[in-house]
């Protein structure tokens, strides 16, 4: 999930504002290295569609990259996480916490460390379950998605990580679609694979469903 050099910690938290509706999850969705791309948008808005609150904060200032070197680079120079908190502190603290790939940093470290987490969707990344706390927070559900070939997902260590954080837990949930793609579920990107977008945004709706039941 994370190119070399990249991060993959950092500190901040915020306050909870206002509540979420309890009928729909409230969804705050990162994006990936290269920025807040159509296709982040597109799933934001897929999302939507099924009646979700779902908050995408651009954070790069409205900067989009095509070279993944090029976009590590900006998230490290711009703070990515620490943004990610930030933004976070503005919204309420019952959310459901997603990301895409380098996204999935702070929508995992939220869903540990920040109190009254829904839930996390981690789409082609995986951080260990101690990774910013000493274990997984209980009763936080979770949904890991990735390409079985994916280098980044696989020879990362991502995908050990996904297997060994929903290891004997029956609300936590490794999905993985065969392939070398690495950003598969973003509709416009070269790596987008249509089946395996459907198949994953079908089972991502089912469990915003879930914990809001």
């Amino acid at each position: 999930m994370l190119p070399p050099g990249t991060a993959r910690s950092a500190g901040g938290a915020g306050r909870a504002r206002r509540p979420v509706d309890d009928d729909m999850a409230g969804v705050l969705l990162f994006h990936h290295s290269l920025g807040l791309t159509e296709g982040v948008r597109a799933f934001a808005d897929g999302l939507r569609r099924a009646g979700h609150t779902v908050h995408v904060p651009d954070l790069y200032g409205g900067r989009t990259f095509e070279d993944l070197a090029e976009g590590v680079a900006r998230s490290s120079r711009t703070g990515f996480v620490e943004r990610a908190a930030r933004t976070a502190g503005e919204l309420p603290e019952d959310l459901v916490y997603a990301g895409f790939s380098l996204g999935v940093m702070p929508a995992q470290k939220l869903a540990q460390t920040r109190p009254g987490a829904r839930g996390a969707l981690l789409l082609s990344g995986c951080l260990p379950a101690d990774a910013f706390a000493e274990e997984w927070p209980e009763g936080v559900p979770v949904q890991v998605h990735g390409m079985d070939a994916d280098p980044y997902f696989t020879d990362d260590g991502d995908l050990a990580a996904a297997r060994g954080l929903v290891a004997g837990a029956a609300d936590r949930e490794l999905f993985l679609y065969p392939g070398s793609a690495h950003l598969f579920a973003e509709r416009g990107a070269p790596s987008y694979v249509p089946e395996a977008a459907a198949l994953c945004a079908e089972r991502v709706l089912s469990f915003l469903e879930g914990v809001t039941a």
